[in-house]
């Protein structure tokens, strides 16, 4: 089982300038091609300062020059927003700046609020036909002239330029929950990365049955890669309380999330405060206590243990996700521990 790193710069309030947040993203991705992490991660959202990157391709282009060895994954660009010949081309175009080492993940979205803004008010949930479309039109365009004609977008003849470095393709990545998504996946030749986000590792166990499912509903299909990703924190044994800082950020990030993906209130300036403690009473799964136990968070043998178990499972890739609301201090403390202490019982 391999490890990658999955990032995005994290602005809770307006003491930290997005440079200092960029640096810090820099030095991490340093550190996780220092420590034999095979890809770093980084998604799209847009107008939100909890998690930035409204594009992750420049960032990946900085960051193929600043590294040499780790893969630049965009996990994941947002279908509806993308037209297939600017898809093709900038993934293209990343993976010529990289020399081949571009990931191309791809979603359907989440948020009603970015769809509000950027998709005239599609339905979040519908994003998923764009997806279906924009897959194989991207695949087409790296590989050759091709016209189209589907329900959302219509092109005459065009191609990708530049063409990417890896041929056929490079990897493509789907973000699948639910089993037709998990098929589609795997009908198209498409890795799949899967979060568990706030469930146990049951959850992990759920999502591993519908990929496999999927899989053995198309053999004629090579089986594809599975990566799970997971907020992740690593503690010192000698400070057993180590794991509250962690759960309190995870707790707050998911309240976060919870008040973006509500899109009840107008943001201020990029900001929503998160969602009252008191909302969440009656769902113990937001509780510190809780998510010390589902997030990946512990000592170095805990976490050990735990990958252990993923790794049997038949997990491809672990993805360390390090959005967690600590500081960049504590964030490159606890990747420092998962790189000595955890990794080498891997290799």
């Amino acid at each position: 089982m391999r490890f990658s790193l999955f990032v995005h710069m994290e602005r809770w309030d307006e003491q930290t300038s997005h440079r200092q947040l960029f640096e810090n993203l820099t030095e991490l991705t340093q550190m996780a091609e220092a420590g034999g992490f095979s890809t770093v991660w980084v998604g799209e959202h847009h107008a939100m300062e909890y998690t930035i990157s409204p594009s992750p391709m420049p960032i990946l282009a900085h960051l193929a020059a600043k590294t040499s060895t780790i893969r630049l994954g965009a996990g994941t660009i947002i279908a509806p927003f993308w037209h297939p010949i600017r898809a093709a081309g900038e993934t293209a175009l990343l993976d010529v700046i990289s020399n081949g080492r571009a990931e191309v993940g791809l979603a359907r979205g989440a948020y009603q609020i970015e769809f509000d803004r950027l998709a005239a008010g599609l339905a979040a949930s519908d994003g998923g036909k764009h997806l279906r479309e924009l897959v194989p039109a991207v695949r087409a365009l790296w590989q050759g002239d091709y016209a189209h004609d589907g329900e959302i977008w219509q092109f005459p003849t065009s191609t990708s330029v530049p063409k990417p470095v890896q041929q056929p393709t490079p990897p493509m990545w789907i973000a699948a929950r639910d089993p037709a998504s998990h098929d589609f996946a795997v009908a198209q030749g498409c890795n799949v990365m899967v979060t568990p986000l706030m469930k146990g590792d049951e959850e992990v166990v759920a999502l591993k049955a519908k990929f496999d499912s999927a899989v053995a509903n198309h053999p004629e299909v090579a089986r594809p890669d599975l990566m799970v990703l997971r907020h992740t924190h690593v503690h010192a044994p000698e400070v057993p309380e180590g794991w509250r800082p962690a759960a309190e950020g995870i707790n707050r990030f998911y309240r976060t999330f919870d008040a973006w993906f509500g899109n009840k209130k107008a943001p201020v300036n990029g900001f929503l405060e998160p969602s009252p403690e008191e909302k969440f009473a009656e769902r113990p799964e937001f509780a510190p206590e809780a998510l010390r136990k589902t997030a990946m968070i512990g000592t170095p043998a805990e976490v050990v243990e735990r990958l252990r178990a993923y790794e049997e499972l038949g997990v491809d890739e672990y993805s360390f996700w390090i959005d967690n609301g600590l500081s960049h201090e504590e964030k490159r403390a606890s990747l420092e521990l998962f790189i000595k202490e955890v990794v080498p019982a891997f290799q």
